[in-house]
């Protein structure tokens, strides 16, 4: 049976072939002459029922109008109830489906008001097969499935148990946890075990309806939520899949633990139903509110790379405990990576044929080797579908630049590792006829670093990094567990001594020695974090940390995000900003800069911070060598000389400076103003000098009367 609100009309499902209208007459015809009532309906319309819903559509109508006129016409509603009585007897008889609670009727209307709207397995079509079905499901399973054995006995006991052991009332068939190593397969076992259930009759739909809970990272979106999950529930899926629990608001898993442990959760607030959506209202004389979420006729999948103490972190013991199956998944093997990459090349193949008209064939060994090692031994099915993908473009870019006749042979083959298409004697690299990501030139990055006047230990520590993570690199293809340090940092030093300029550098480099994704360093301070009113602070901090993922956050003057304990917005930007570092820790590195006193004060702000960055760089202030050496550089990079004698000039004033007022000065901002201002001066002094030289800068350019 389908539930209430789309048993009337059209709204996200099928509408019935019969009308209220119809029901209506019939019933009353049936009534008068005392005939049998399906007869005279099917008599009268000329058309024959064909599933429950066709009448759940009319009970529900009828038990509609029987409502309206509830407190009007006690005769009338006593008659429509009598017909609802009728109807479904014939659903008992029929089908073995009972809706004497939707029929239900009082003449006060106040029962049929509170009446729970909640999708559930009412509207779910009963399914006829048994435990029996199960029987051969892991052989058809097995075949798309590849080195899972183990990980797909257990998903099925799991899907297989509620037929066994019945669920409890109201409860979910099934709660189950599947996790597991990453690309080793899971969402491809949960899809194929979900068709072959449906072939079999034990599922009435093999759509998996996922649901991504990091969207759910902030408080305060309990209407958004809430209308997902109803949509969720509402599905013919029978299979829910949550993703990301651990990215979710604590407030919304206190839902979905309620889902799990009773069997319902009850909404704090009041909410209708309107056009098929779930709506919150104020009205406390709303009728038909939704009072309840039941799980009832679902499976809930928890699907996570995190075993059961982190799920137990985020939802406590007691889900952990209601779970009725955890299955996990293993590693691939190399023999499992062969036979998906045979598939894939046999997918290639027909693809190609269809496409790009090549009939293509291989040296098949090479080619799945080198699939194999292309992808790696931790990328597993992500690294194959890369190399094919990669394959499938090189194809589609021969059949654009050249002119082939449908049905043109290619051979593809390895020939000193790499990938080759031999047409018809002519043989082509294909992936080297791709365009090149980018990802950044390691040596070109190394040369920009060398070339920053200073800074030694903090290039040192920057050129330490590559060593690390290649060295982990080597340990994961070697199937060794891989450690992972924390590379969070955290920048103090007085304003102009570089922070900026070593945090782009940095974001490029691991882009380049591929930490990173993306590379990109996105700059930002107080302004563009904390919010002007209530709510508007969380959404600011994690729209900027969506920009920043695959790179660098930049945080400038990161202390004054906190301004005492009665910075409430302040504070909730810290909060969200913590919780963002740990959910995205794989794919972004943050550093927060500012002075080394006020940056210690803000470490002890939130208990969290200061452990999440443990990498401390202070960067010193500039002797006077040093900006004399940035001065040459930026004099030379603007197309100027420095004239005889003004070095040592220079030199004494930046060391007076930097003695008397380092912190204040500027450091290498310092320099960009004194060259700017000579470059100024000079275009002054040459209007009284037309002959002189324009590309020399003289001593008398330089402003040096501040000390």
């Amino acid at each position: 049976m389908r539930e209430k609100d789309d048993m009337f009309s059209s709204l996200g499902g099928r509408r019935s072939q019969y009308t209220p209208e119809e029901i209506e007459e019939a019933a009353k015809q049936a009534k008068k002459t005392g005939a049998n009532f399906m007869d005279l309906l099917q008599e009268m319309t000329g058309r024959v029922y064909k599933t429950s819903s066709d009448l759940g559509f009319g009970v529900e109508a009828l038990s509609r109008n029987a409502r309206d006129m509830a407190d009007s016409n006690t005769k009338e509603l006593e008659d429509l109830n009598r017909q609802l009585e009728d109807l479904n007897s014939r659903l008992t008889q029929d089908f073995g489906i009972d809706m004497s609670g939707f029929t239900k009727t009082s003449a006060t209307g106040e029962e049929a008001a509170k009446a729970s709207l909640v999708p559930g397995s009412d509207h779910i079509p009963p399914l006829t097969a048994d435990a029996e079905a199960f029987d051969g499901i892991a052989e058809a399973a097995g075949e798309k499935v590849f080195g899972q054995d183990a990980f797909l006995k257990k998903l099925i006991v799991a899907f297989k148990r509620p037929f066994i052991l019945p669920e409890e009332k109201g409860h979910a068939r099934n709660t189950m946890l599947v996790t597991g190593p990453e690309n080793s397969g899971k969402h491809l076992a949960l899809d194929v075990l979900a068709d072959e259930m449906t072939k079999r009759g034990l599922l009435s739909s093999g759509d998996l309806y996922t649901i991504d809970l990091s969207l759910y990272s902030t408080a305060g979106r309990d209407n958004v939520f809430l209308q997902d999950l109803y949509m969720a529930f509402r599905s013919k899926s029978q299979v829910i899949v949550f993703e990301n629990y651990a990215a979710c608001h604590i407030s919304y898993l206190t839902y979905l633990s309620d889902l799990v442990i009773k069997g319902e959760c009850r909404l704090q607030e009041r909410y209708i139903l309107q056009k098929g959506q779930l709506v919150h209202v104020s009205n406390s004389f709303a009728s038909e509110t939704v009072s309840t979420f039941s799980p009832a006729g679902k499976y809930l999948v928890f699907l996570s790379t995190k075993g059961v103490d982190s799920l137990a972190n985020s939802f406590g013991a007691p889900f952990v405990n209601a779970l009725g199956d955890i299955c996990e998944s293993a590693r691939l093997d190399e023999d499992s990576l062969k036979k998906i990459s045979k598939v894939r090349l046999e997918e290639l193949k027909a693809l190609s044929s269809r496409h790009f008209g090549f009939e293509l064939e291989a040296d098949e060994d090479a080619l799945i080797s080198a699939s194999v090692a292309a992808a790696g031994r931790n990328a597993a099915t992500e690294g194959l579908l890369a190399f094919y993908d990669k394959l499938r473009k090189s194809l589609a870019t021969l059949k654009l630049e050249g002119s082939y006749e449908k049905g043109t042979n290619v051979y593809l083959k390895v020939t000193d590792g790499r990938l080759i298409a031999d047409i018809e004697g002519a043989e082509t690299d294909l992936i080297s006829n791709l365009p090149a990501a980018y990802s950044g030139d390691i040596e070109a990055v190394k040369a920009e670093m060398d070339n920053i006047v200073g800074l030694e230990k903090v290039k040192e520590y920057v050129f330490s990094l590559e060593e690390y993570y290649r060295t982990q690199k080597k340990r994961r293809e070697a199937g060794l567990k891989a450690s992972e340090v924390s590379k969070h940092m955290i920048f103090t030093g007085n304003p102009g001594t570089g922070k900026t300029t070593i945090a782009r550098i940095i974001s490029r480099y691991l882009k380049a020695i591929g930490v990173l994704t993306g590379g990109q360093l996105v700059e930002v301070s107080r302004a563009d974090l904390v919010g002007r009113y209530v709510g508007h602070t969380a959404p600011l901090v994690n729209q900027v940390l969506q920009s920043a993922l695959g790179g660098v956050l930049f945080i400038d003057e990161a202390y004054s995000l906190y301004r005492g304990n009665d910075d409430s917005f302040g504070l909730e930007a810290i909060d969200t900003l913590v919780k963002g570092i740990e959910d995205n820790r794989d794919n972004l590195i943050v550093i927060l800069a500012g002075y080394s006193k006020e940056m210690q004060e803000f470490l002890e702000s939130n208990s969290g911070l200061k452990s999440r960055f443990p990498n401390y760089i202070d960067f010193p202030d500039y002797t006077g060598e040093e900006l004399l050496a940035i001065t040459k550089i930026q004099v030379k990079s603007k197309g100027y000389v420095l004239d005889e004698g003004t070095d040592q000039v220079l030199l004494a004033y930046y060391n007076a400076v930097q003695a008397l007022r380092a912190d204040t000065a500027g450091n290498g901002r310092l320099v960009r103003n004194k060259v700017e201002e000579a470059i100024l001066n000079q275009s002054r002094r040459l209007v009284a000098e037309p002959d002189a030289d324009l590309s020399l800068l003289k001593t008398i350019d330089f402003v040096l009367d501040d000390i």
